[in-house]
């Protein structure tokens, strides 16, 4: 983890970076098991995880909505709309980019774990029916 990386960590409230640390932790998880190389950086001044098979995953808490993480996901994808399909309600979204839950509800681990792969891996998946769910 860079130091800008551990920094933007710092400013989230106790909580919050819990969360964030284990959607971070899956992304990486993930990453190793499917043999991808995930590169971590800040990207508008939030979290963002980038592989070259995928598409861009953006992670935050707001004080503005202190009770929200959101997993911000390209808006010019069908990950969101797909997402909506397969779960329906078992998160929350904002449009076509961004998957809620509250900080601090258990989130449907298995479930996040998928939708994080399908955007790791959407460059290869893109083309399949609901992106191979």
């Amino acid at each position: 983890m860079d130091d800008a990386v551990k920094d933007k960590f710092a400013t989230y409230p106790d909580e919050a970076r819990a969360a964030l640390l284990d959607i971070r932790g899956l992304i990486f998880e993930l990453g190793n098991e499917h043999g991808l190389v995930i590169e971590e950086t800040l990207k508008w001044g939030q979290l963002s995880y980038l592989t070259k098979t995928g598409s861009t995953i953006r992670i935050d808490h707001s004080s503005q909505h202190p009770d929200q993480m959101k997993i911000f996901f390209n808006c010019k994808t069908r990950l969101v709309e797909t997402f909506k399909e397969i779960y329906g309600d078992l998160f929350d979204y904002e449009s076509n980019r961004v998957v809620m839950f509250k900080t601090s509800a258990q989130f449907a681990k298995g479930e996040l774990r998928r939708c994080l792969l399908a955007a790791l891996k959407y460059h290869q998946l893109k083309q399949l029916p609901f992106l191979g769910f």
